[in-house]
């Protein structure tokens, strides 16, 4: 069974505001056996809208649309519809009564304007709205389900979870579709394809068949696996085997299976052996901090954090000596590794990580060009005399955020291996 959404709104054609409806959308679908072709924003422009609707009639089994169901002359989604569909519109007095409810609740007069939110196709089920003022609208043209909800996503997800109960799944007997996603880092897309390959090709002619994407997003690479199984637990058992599969394969470089970030990874680590970590970061100036604490608990481990990006605070703040600085340059191993331990020591944390580097646009040299990051980290294991560190240079690419973001998942993963036991040369 094939699905289209599509997401009505000019504002959503501009650099300011993103589509976020359509994942929720596509994740509801595909659990019920859904396959979404085609994802379309359009704008407010009745002529487009009505272009891409009629588009869709041929093939898909259901149309799911978002937005244009306001009050203002720019909400076409309803207009536009019954324009395709060749059906008249006309005003629903039970809606115009609710609206007029809504508004008196709050001491206000309806607009008139508002009556417009009462224009219902002919022959369209109308679908309660127990969120907003605008309700969605459900019409069967032939083989075509189109479904017609709010933009707003406190609006939209009751109500397409509603339509998805008793609309949409019971028309379902066949396959759903279920997922899991790899997270791999610290290696290339080529690398891991080359790997992952001659074992995720082989799914697709299996009992419950499962279908595989990789996707290279900064810092790390994805396989994303898809199973189509008569029921959760059929497809959750041939997940499991696959990603086990690609575990062993890939070995320490896969680091989630569950949906979960790095910096979700590394905190779960962290909290479990009761470690605690202090940061001194320069060219990624403070982002490591902030990934780590993006985690909801992070203040069970993460201890404190400074930004020394002058060779003055390193050394005031972390105690290392400029003529130190000054010999080895503030972009070098020694100068990482100092920072590290600079600021273990002053955290009194189990762990210290250094980052120094070059961002860029600008600062780069031949020897050591933009983008070169060195990496320091420090781990005191328990029942060792001394601590001990991992020091890394990498060579990143990209634009400023791009190296700085690729260098603290390259220290999130220097410090996932070390404090596993996993830590490579």
């Amino acid at each position: 069974m094939n699905a289209c959404i599509i997401a009505v709104g000019s504002e959503m054609l501009t650099p300011f505001r993103v589509d976020t409806n359509s994942l929720v959308i596509t994740e509801r679908l595909n659990t019920i056996g859904y396959d979404v072709r085609l994802k379309a924003v359009v704008a407010d422009d009745i002529d487009e809208l009505a272009d891409v609707v009629r588009s869709t009639l041929g093939w898909a089994d259901v149309v799911i649309m978002t937005g244009g169901l306001g009050p203002t002359e720019d909400d076409v989604t309803r207009d536009a519809v019954a324009r395709v569909l060749q059906i008249p519109m006309d005003v629903d007095e039970e809606i115009v009564e609710r609206v007029r409810e809504r508004f008196t609740r709050r001491g206000l007069s309806m607009p008139e304007i508002n009556r417009r939110q009462a224009m219902v196709p002919r022959g369209a089920t109308v679908l309660e709205n127990p969120n907003g003022s605008a309700p969605g609208l459900l019409i069967q043209h032939e083989r075509t389900t189109i479904v017609l909800l709010p933009g707003p996503p406190r609006e939209m997800k009751p109500m397409l979870d509603a339509v998805i109960r008793h609309r949409l799944a019971p028309k379902m007997t066949g396959a759903g579709l279920f997922r899991r996603v790899v997270k791999i880092t610290g290696r290339t897309e080529s690398d891991v394809d080359g790997q992952a390959a001659p074992i995720y090709t082989k799914w697709t002619k299996q009992p419950v068949p499962i279908s595989t994407t990789i996707l290279a997003v900064l810092g790390q690479v994805e396989l994303h696996l898809t199973a189509r199984a008569q029921s959760e637990a059929d497809a959750n058992t041939a997940l499991a085997a696959a990603v086990a599969e690609l575990q062993h394969a890939l070995g320490s470089s896969a680091y989630s299976v569950d949906g979960r970030p790095l910096e979700a990874v590394v905190g779960d680590l962290l909290r479990e052996r009761h470690l605690t970590i202090a940061l001194a970061e320069s060219c990624t100036g403070g982002l490591l901090a902030s990934r780590l604490t993006d985690v909801p608990g992070s203040s069970a481990y993460v201890e404190r954090g400074v930004v020394c990006y002058s060779n003055r605070s390193k050394s005031e703040l972390l105690g290392i000596p400029e003529s130190f600085i000054e010999s080895h340059g503030a972009v070098s191993e020694q100068v990482a590794e100092a920072m590290a331990r600079g600021i273990r020591d002053r955290a009194t944390t189990n762990i210290g990580i250094g980052i120094t580097g070059i961002a860029g646009p600008d600062g780069g040299t031949p020897s050591k060009p933009v983008g070169t990051v060195c990496i320091a980290v420090v781990l005191q294991q328990d029942g060792a005399n001394e601590p001990s560190s991992w020091v890394r240079t990498f060579p990143l690419f990209g634009g400023r955020e791009m190296v700085k973001f690729q260098a603290t998942q390259a220290a999130m993963n220097m410090l996932r291996l070390m404090v596993t036991g996993q830590r490579s040369t």
